[in-house]
């Protein structure tokens, strides 16, 4: 998900712009620019995501110069719908030990490492992050079944952020 930073840059780039609508949608998130009299509102619908409303006024530095128009920035969550029990059922979550690419699989022609419901142990691999070239195999650290697998395929995951439910046994 784009950060408040990079939601404001492009809040300014789109309004010293002609550009009347502006959209950009990335891994589950989208983000909705309009020019509306004058004003940019955006509007922005993450995957699981904590729900903010901010309002932000720019005031001109020098206070005879004309008032900068109202952004408004405006983030709602989506519900997801959960499909089974089973996914809320688990006390563990494998996360990601560094920032990379999360793959599922050793190599595009095969299986995955692990599915939703394959038993795993401490020494289990996976999933593979890759950083900088160099593949890290991903441990289970745990012994249960996976519940819930939370990214996809080729997806960029950052540190700490879970990859996987286990339900420990």
């Amino acid at each position: 998900m784009l950060k408040v930073q990079e939601i404001r840059e492009l809040i300014k780039l789109i309004d010293e712009s002609s550009i009347s609508d502006f959209t950009y949608e990335s891994n589950g998130t989208k983000v909705t620019l309009k020019k509306e009299n004058g004003d940019v509102v955006t509007v922005a619908k993450p995957s699981p995501a904590q729900t903010q409303i901010q309002e932000v006024q720019e005031q001109a530095p020098n206070p005879t110069v004309e008032k900068q128009p109202v952004v408004k920035e405006e983030v709602k969550q989506e519900t997801k719908e959960e499909t089974t029990n089973e996914n809320t059922d688990f006390n563990y979550e494998i996360v990601s030990p560094m920032v990379g690419t999360f793959y599922a699989k050793p190599t595009p022609d095969d299986d995955p490492y692990v599915q939703v419901g394959d038993s795993v142990d401490t020494s289990s691999v996976v999933c593979i992050v890759e950083a900088m070239k160099l593949f890290n195999e991903i441990e289970a650290e745990v012994k249960g079944k996976i519940v819930e697998i939370l990214v996809d395929d080729g997806e960029l995951v950052e540190y700490g952020q879970p990859l996987f439910r286990v339900k420990k046994q």
